[in-house]
């Protein structure tokens, strides 16, 4: 019946789909205030739930990230190169790169192209497609040539797209994605005869930069694994290409973020690529390539090939560092202005989750209980992201605040130590970031103070207030947009 009727009312089912997240998200932020008149008692189970929920996450992510951290330690001192040659295979795999950009500055593209000639593995075998904008005008053909003639000769090809503006795609990433791979299927397949079967394709955000084994690692899980067709694999990002040259803000922003992609890497129940990744052409190929209607382009291409595969599809760790950069741009308040539209991009992503939900009502000979909870997940992570500052910074707070006759009650005078004191014990997840943050980032370029160094801890600080401005905030921006049906366009980040 739910199938029929989605099937029969697209357009409705759309659009209430797309009212969900924000009605749920603004429904749970306001409960608290109402809620403390009308059922304050209720209000309190909700509070202590979600606290009970925020030291479970806060805990799981300490210990979690800090084993991945250490995993990649391991793997960076680890010759990967030498364990894939030792497959029969090795000589057949080559790597297709995707670079889309648009109007990323000329420097930007030549260090990432920079970095990926370091790589151990055999560059004549690593094929390079610098997806570009027809939109950036004369300057993209420029910075094409002059890429080109740079790193022609370093790797087995490197040549460039010029994506056109086309009536019914969405202008972004994964448009350009879809016309840049077509083309360079054809070129490494169709005309230089390298076999579909032994060639990966990787979606490489413009600012990143591998380590350099990262291919190396690839190759030798690419072939270890029978079910090869069937995975994409994700590195460490890191956005700490400008970790020293950015405000403090954006600076403990981006030191959270990293160390927070580290401890996804160990929970590949809820693994899903994320901005530079990997996987086969042969499986990107007949998925139908990424879609061109779309904002949100990795989640949204990996349900596109999980419910494609009927669930037989996994995201793997690469436990190796992808550098990237954070948020900048010229003046502080541009930056931090930079920053918050770059999180609201990111928070947009719940506007896939109405592809996502119908998917699940409508595919057939996925494990029910497999797809079921895949979707739950990625519904907590979107549905809760505005709502995780409010409820556990000032939600105990508001009983025994606006009902004085509540406040006089034994629950209504210890819910806000209680609440307190599971938010403390969950400050022990910060503590754990700072240690792997200070390890992890680069050492800074520049000499600096004692008193610099003193004070670096303390801007941890401003997480509180940093959480409100860039989490709740810009997460309530993309669901109250996507409620209202006033629909984002994608925007590049700026790059200094």
């Amino acid at each position: 019946m739910l199938k029929r009727y989605v099937r029969r009312h697209p357009v409705k089912t759309q659009r209430f789909l797309e009212i969900l997240p924000g009605f749920v998200s603004w429904s749970l932020i306001l409960f608290p205030f109402w809620g403390s008149f009308v059922v304050p008692i209720l209000v309190s189970y909700y509070i202590i739930a979600f606290s009970v929920y925020w030291l479970y996450r806060s805990l799981t992510m300490a210990i979690l990230s800090l084993l991945a951290h250490i995993r990649i330690n391991a793997s960076m001192q680890h010759d990967w190169l030498e364990d894939a040659q030792k497959f029969d295979d090795f000589k057949k795999i080559h790597h297709l790169i995707i670079v889309p950009t648009y109007k990323e500055p000329l420097h930007t593209l030549q260090r990432s192209l920079t970095a990926l000639s370091k790589q151990t593995f055999p560059l004549n075998r690593i094929h390079i497609m610098l997806a570009f904008e027809q939109r950036e005008g004369e300057e993209a053909h420029k910075k094409a040539h002059e890429l080109i003639t740079e790193f022609g000769s370093t790797f087995g090809s490197v040549q460039a797209t010029f994506h056109p503006d086309i009536h019914g795609e969405v202008k972004g990433k994964s448009s350009n994605m879809a016309w840049g791979a077509r083309h360079a299927k054809k070129y490494v397949v169709d005309t230089l005869g390298i076999s579909i079967e032994y060639c990966t394709i990787t979606s490489e955000d413009a600012d990143a930069i591998f380590d350099k084994q990262y291919f190396s690692y690839l190759t030798y899980d690419f072939l270890k694994d029978k079910k090869r067709y069937n995975r994409i694999w994700q590195g460490s990002i890191r956005f700490y290409n400008n970790i020293w040259q950015v405000p403090a803000p954006v600076r403990v922003l981006a030191s959270i973020f990293s160390v927070a992609q580290m401890f996804i890497l160990m929970r590949q129940d809820r693994l899903i690529n994320f901005s530079t990744y990997s996987t086969s052409l042969r499986l990107i190929d007949s998925i139908g390539y990424w879609d061109t209607d779309i904002i949100p382009e990795d989640y949204h291409l990996f349900f596109k090939a999980y419910f494609a595969l009927k669930g037989d599809l996994e995201v793997k760790p690469i436990f190796l560092p992808i550098l990237a950069d954070a948020a900048e741009a010229h003046g502080f308040w541009s930056t931090m202005h930079n920053q918050y539209e770059q999180i609201k991009r990111w928070a947009w992503g719940v506007s896939d989750d109405a592809y996502i939900i119908k998917q699940w009502i409508l595919a057939e000979d996925v494990p029910f209980w497999d797809k079921t909870i895949r979707v739950l997940k990625t519904m907590e992570d979107h549905f809760l992201w505005p709502v995780n500052w409010f409820a556990i910074t000032v939600g105990a707070l508001l009983p025994p605040f606006l009902n004085q006759e509540f406040n006089r009650t034994q629950i209504g005078k210890t819910l806000p130590q209680l609440s307190s004191a599971m938010l403390t014990i969950s400050l022990i997840s910060l503590f754990v970031i700072f240690l792997i943050d200070a390890n992890a980032r680069p050492k800074s370029p520049h000499k600096r103070s004692i008193f610099g160094r003193i004070m670096q801890p303390f801007e941890f600080l401003m997480v509180p207030i940093l959480g409100f401005f860039f989490s709740a905030l810009p997460g309530m921006d993309a669901h109250t947009r996507l409620m209202l049906g006033k629909y984002l366009e994608y925007r590049v980040t700026e790059k200094v």
